[in-house]
């Protein structure tokens, strides 16, 4: 199984309309695309994150590494640049890809 795991560090002041698009618009929209069979999402308590911002990881799961390299080809430019728009300047994000051994 593939993991495409994100880290995002969210600024307090947008944490709240953040986290409220993700679960009501981009968590949906990138398992519409039909890549993913299940997502987590994670809020990091230890270590604590640095005052002021809050971290949170979410990962989304695929049987194999060519549906994500094709989500990535064909999907995820469009969606990470709505994201970059919607949010530039107020988060730092950070993409990894795994495989479960």
């Amino acid at each position: 199984m593939i993991v495409y795991s994100i880290t995002t560090i969210v600024k307090k002041e947008v944490e709240e309309e953040w986290f409220g698009w993700m679960k009501s618009t981009h968590i949906p929209e990138i398992l519409h695309t039909g890549y993913f069979n299940n997502h987590r999402m994670y809020k990091v308590r230890i270590p604590t994150s640095l005052e002021g911002e809050s971290t949170y990881i979410i990962q989304y799961e695929c049987s194999t590494l060519e549906e994500y390299l094709t989500y990535a080809e064909k999907e995820a430019p469009r969606l990470q640049a709505e994201y970059a728009v919607k949010f530039a300047g107020r988060v730092t994000t950070a993409r990894t890809v795994l495989e479960t051994i």
